[in-house]
């Protein structure tokens, strides 16, 4: 069964607000929940869990704008459902802690999500409309292998900070107040390292360079985003690492310009070839292309090649090419050349300038007639 819209799930406009998706999710849950539906529990499981991905999605604003823009491949591998860095248990609490008297977060380690990283990436512009799989090397954090993110050397293990006695925090007693800090000692970890990790030093984490395979979708366009999941800092105290941002720019193309997924290009055409009609031919992203110039085109006429533009990036079609054509006026003219053009001037008619005739009689119109 295909998936439906996130924004037709939960009920609600694409630009609805943060709060608009929380009640429009709130109230489907409720409803939906299996625990309430003990007689249909199959189906408001399913109905409940849809509802879910689609909060999970929508309530992220990187993964709402990337949904937005890509559509579903934009949210794969980005933790659609419950599997993403913010997990089941979080969007839980969000919606039904207040109906439960919970409050999110309390009984909860120092564990918080590494920071997000951002990469540019410049791409041609036919990268961009059929897309590419490429590499990229990036400087970035890891958690030390040697260690496992402990920080001390193998077979020990961190001792409880004899300051602090485990709390992270100090208190000082100052008249009736007692004011708590973190601990200077083992800054708030609890525990101290006595014989640190050889190859971090005790920091727990490392620089290396990483090698990633980066798949680019047809249809992006300068500013489009690619997240790639938990490439970011390692988190502290165990958290979950952040997300890699791809920020790609496209180069300027020498004959073609973008209007969304449509591609323009404009064509010199010869005087000759305008005046009497005939076929051209024309570059398109996926080769050359005829067209059938009919007898008295205009500069700035517009041919439509049909689906041979550039794919949309949510897969709905493909756009066209529009192929505006520019009359060249001969230059660097021989004698008979010359001699040919007068004669052709003297033979011409109201009739071989319609758009000359046009004008002046406008101009008449206006002004009067000459005096």
């Amino acid at each position: 069964m295909a998936k439906r819209d996130y924004y037709e799930v939960l009920g609600v406009h694409q630009n609805a607000s943060d709060t608009e998706i929380k009640k429009a999710y709130r109230r489907l849950a409720m409803k939906h929940h299996p625990d309430k539906n003990p007689d249909n529990h199959t189906e408001s499981s399913e109905k409940f869990k849809e509802a879910t991905e689609a909060y999970e999605v929508l309530s992220d604003p990187e993964k709402r704008a990337s949904y937005d823009q890509f559509g579903f491949a934009g949210v794969e591998g980005m933790g659609g459902g419950f599997g993403g860095a913010r997990d089941f248990s979080d969007i839980f609490g969000d919606i039904f802690g207040d109906f439960f008297g919970t409050a999110a977060g309390q009984g909860r380690s120092r564990a918080s999500r590494g920071a997000d990283l951002r990469y540019n990436m410049t791409i041609s512009f036919e990268e961009a409309a059929f897309g590419k799989e490429t590499t990229i090397r990036i400087p970035k954090t890891e958690v030390c292998d040697s260690c496992g993110g402990k920080g001390t050397s193998p077979g020990t293990e961190p001792k409880t900070c004899p300051t602090c006695r485990g709390t992270g925090q100090t208190r000082v007693q100052q008249g009736f107040f007692t004011i708590s800090s973190t601990c200077n000692r083992c800054h708030g970890e609890g525990q101290i390292i006595t014989s640190p990790c050889p190859e971090c030093g005790g920091r727990k984490f490392v620089e290396r360079e990483k090698t990633l395979n980066v798949k680019i979708p047809a249809g992006v366009d300068s500013g489009s985003r690619l997240r790639i999941s938990g490439q970011g800092e390692p988190g502290a105290g165990g958290g979950p690492p952040g997300d890699l941002y791809i920020v790609l720019g496209v180069k300027e193309h020498p004959i073609f310009a973008r209007e969304g997924d449509d591609v323009w290009c404009e064509i010199p055409v010869s005087f000759s070839t305008a005046a009497l009609g005939g076929e051209i031919e024309v570059p398109t992203l996926g080769g050359k292309a005829a067209v059938k110039v009919p007898p008295g085109t205009q500069t700035g006429r517009i041919f439509t090649l049909k689906h041979k533009g550039i794919a949309n990036v949510k897969g709905y079609g493909i756009g066209d090419e529009k192929v505006k054509v520019v009359v060249e006026t001969p230059t660097n003219l021989t004698s008979r050349q010359k001699e040919l053009l007068k004669e052709f001037e003297s033979l011409s008619k109201d009739e071989s300038n319609p758009m000359s005739k046009g004008f002046w009689d406008k101009v008449k119109d206006l002004i009067g007639a000459p005096r």
